[in-house]
């Protein structure tokens, strides 16, 4: 009796499950997790069996250019497939895609490069399902709301999809509206991802990714909330208003719900968009010395950091006789770092440029990284080898050789990079993620050799290392001397800057690059 009333309790619980899954998704049999589990399993398994058909049918010589042309093009193979089943399951599984289209430094490039397409073309749809949301979350018609509502897309996320609409007072603004079917999938989904991500890592013993599906966890309630994203948006121009140049658009708190955001709309080119840079007369190094300004004061001194820098969320534009603007745009995840860990990441960055190697293990011990890993957590931190960090990070040009030798070299420390990320305390994570991002913008802007930017965040990194100390100073001489130090600092730092600039640029364009 006992078995047969849990039996059917059993059974119960799960048809009333899947009757709320379907009714929240509007009997879109898509939503159901037993249909998306098994979409993914069946995924995994021909990806592991394409694997063994493929490449594992036979014993290579693995420094043969044979196997190497092999194993690239059966990475090719199973990233498409991986990526149709993203496109298919959308939702989270994009979120998941775009941040492996983000590992560089982890993952086969054959993997990276398929999945960046995820950053600015993810699935769409269509209208007719947003304006459900709009109705379900407002209680209005979009009708009602809006005089006009375009019905492509400015742009489509993971989570949702932007359109420009015009208000009934006739104000011009873009309408963020979540796809309909992501909170309500986003529990299975997520315990989907952690059952393909331990397959993928028994089918590649080097694939430890599963810190990835834990702040995946952790960050997507969160990212879900777009009332949050708007409080995110006002804090942070709240903190930034010094930069004029900086332009986050304003809510129209009024039209805004969970899973409706409706803000100014703010014109701009993305900051990746070479023909529009071009075209309007923007300076490159401008565009990057403003956002490493902005986000070494975010890392290193506010610890408020725009974690999600891809160049659809970046913008810029330049109106008559006015500085280029930077348009920050989507502020649904946002890195909250410790004092502690701004400290400790100050330091290291500070050793890292004074090639202070006891610093360096110090610092990165501090930050989770044991014994000799910390060599290679300062190339992660600075996308370096450490030929170069040996001779001093801010005096080595980057180059094309240098590219090479961290992709040749990646296959072979990969393993460690996994006991790294495994390791190090859990808000580097974005930060590695950040730093990555804006790398990228950099070398899309040809910027990466710009004198500016070790300059400004040497600042920073100073004014946080000396403001902790400060901070926890129990005398008033002990404060007055650390105010000092710290001017002395800086003064040194902006001679040498100088000089270097000097030396590389003659003395009105160094002047022009450190004002």
């Amino acid at each position: 009796m006992i078995r047969r009333v849990l039996t059917y309790s059993v059974l119960g619980a799960s048809a009333v499950g899947t009757g709320l899954s379907l009714h929240t998704n509007d009997y879109d049999i898509n939503s159901l997790g037993i249909v998306r589990l098994s979409r993914s399993a069946v995924a995994v398994i021909d990806v592991a069996m394409t694997y063994k058909r493929e490449l594992y049918y036979r014993e290579w010589d693995k420094n043969s250019a044979e196997y190497k042309a092999e194993k690239s093009r059966v990475h090719t193979m199973a990233a498409e497939r991986l990526l149709q089943l993203i496109c298919v399951n959308k939702g989270v599984y994009i979120k998941v895609g775009q941040h492996i289209g983000a590992l560089d430094y982890l993952l086969p490039k054959e993997f990276v490069q398929t999945m960046k397409v995820l950053h600015s073309n993810a699935p769409q749809n269509p209208i007719e399902d947003l304006y459900k949301v709009i109705k379900q979350d407002l209680k209005r018609n979009a009708e009602d709301i809006f005089d006009d509502f375009e019905r492509e897309p400015l742009g489509t996320a993971s989570l949702a999809q932007v359109h420009k609409a015009k208000l009934k007072t006739g104000e011009v603004v873009a309408v963020k509206v979540q796809h309909p079917y992501v909170k309500g999938n986003s529990r299975v989904d997520m315990a989907t991802m952690e059952l393909a991500v331990k397959v993928l890592a028994l089918i590649f013993p080097d694939f430890k990714i599963q810190w990835l599906v834990d702040e995946s966890k952790k960050n997507l309630p969160i990212e879900l909330d777009f009332l949050n994203e708007g409080k995110n948006a006002e804090k942070v121009q709240q903190q930034f208003q010094k930069y004029k140049w900086l332009k986050i658009p304003h809510i129209h708190w009024d039209f805004c719900s969970p899973r409706v955001l409706v803000m100014e709309y703010i014109e701009g080119g993305q900051v990746n968009d070479l023909e529009y840079i071009k075209r309007n007369n923007i300076d490159p190094f401008s565009i990057a010395n403003k956002i490493g300004q902005l986000y070494s004061e975010m890392i290193f001194n506010t610890g408020f950091v725009h974690s999600d820098p891809h160049p659809g969320n970046i913008l810029v534009r330049k109106q008559p006789g006015k500085e280029v603007e930077i348009i920050l745009l989507d502020h649904g995840l946002y890195a909250n770092l410790t004092d502690k860990f701004r400290y400790d990441y100050s330091k290291l960055w500070l050793s890292i440029l004074s090639v202070d190697r006891v610093g360096m293990r110090k610092y990165s011990q501090n930050l989770g990284i044991k014994g000799d890993l910390y060599g290679l957590f300062a190339c992660m931190v600075t996308g370096r080898p450490w030929e170069t960090l040996a001779k001093g990070v801010n005096k080595v040009k980057y180059s094309k050789e240098e590219k090479d030798t961290l992709q040749q070299n990646t296959s072979l420390v990969l393993p460690h990079i996994s006991d790294v990320l495994e390791q190090v305390d859990r808000q580097m994570l974005l930060i590695l993620k950040t730093n990555d991002l804006i790398r990228g913008i950099e070398s899309t802007l040809r910027t990466q050799n710009r004198m500016t930017a070790f300059w400004v965040m040497s600042k920073c990194c100073l004014r946080s290392s000396f403001g902790e100390e400060k901070s926890v100073a129990k005398t008033k001489s002990k404060r007055l001397g650390l105010i000092l130090r710290e001017r002395w600092e800086i003064f040194k730092l902006n001679v040498y800057y100088l000089y270097l600039g000097l030396i590389n640029f003659g003395l009105m364009a160094a002047i022009k690059e450190l004002l």
